[in-house]
C-alpha cells in the first residue's frame, strides 16, 4: 500500500473522485500545510492557520498507479485558480500536491509539466507541489460527506 495527498479545492467532491478509482482502499479528508496543531474545520475556515483542504489516499499501486491517481487529480478541479474553487474562496481550497517520496514528486511534477505544455489551460497552473506534512483528519461529519448525504457534487 502507499499514501498520496492532494488538495483540489472543496475536499467532499475530490474525496468521492477518488473514492471511485479501482485500487483505491481508503480515503480520508483532512487538513495538512499549516502551522497549527490538530486544526478543526472551524480553525481552518478562518484562512489563518495555514492549511489545506486535502484527501489522503491510501492505494494498491499494483492495481492503480500514483499517475494514474494525478489523472484524477488534474480532472477533478481547475488548477488554474489561485486560493479558490468555484465560489470556495481562501488559501485553505488551494491547488496542491503534497507529495511523499521523491518518485512522487518527481511524477507530480511531470504531469505538471505536460499539461500546462499542451495547450489545454489558458492561464498558468498554480498547483503547489510540496512535501506532504502532518496531515489532520477533519471532524467525523466530514468523512465521505457527498456519499452520506447522497450529493454529486459540492455545490449540488
Amino acid at each position: 500500500m502507499e499514501k498520496a495527498t492532494f488538495g483540489a479545492g472543496c475536499f467532499w467532491g475530490v474525496e468521492a473522485a477518488f473514492r471511485r478509482i479501482k485500487g483505491v482502499t481508503a480515503t480520508r479528508v483532512g487538513y495538512i500545510g499549516g502551522t497549527a496543531l490538530n486544526p478543526t474545520y472551524h480553525d481552518v475556515c478562518t484562512d489563518r492557520t495555514g492549511h489545506a483542504e486535502a484527501v489522503e489516499v491510501d492505494f494498491d499501486p499494483a492495481q492503480v498507479s500514483y499517475e494514474d491517481l494525478l489523472k484524477v487529480f488534474w480532472s477533478s478541479h481547475d488548477p488554474t485558480q489561485l486560493n479558490r474553487q468555484g465560489p470556495d474562496i481562501g488559501t485553505q481550497y488551494r491547488s496542491a500536491i503534497f507529495f511523499h517520496s521523491p518518485e512522487q514528486e518527481r511524477s507530480a511534477t511531470e504531469s505538471k509539466n505536460k499539461l500546462q505544455a499542451s495547450g489545454l489551460f489558458k492561464r498558468p497552473i498554480v498547483t503547489a507541489i510540496v512535501p506532504a506534512s502532518t496531515f489532520y483528519q477533519a471532524e467525523d461529519y466530514h468523512q465521505q460527506y457527498l456519499e452520506k448525504r447522497g450529493l454529486g457534487s459540492c455545490h449540488s
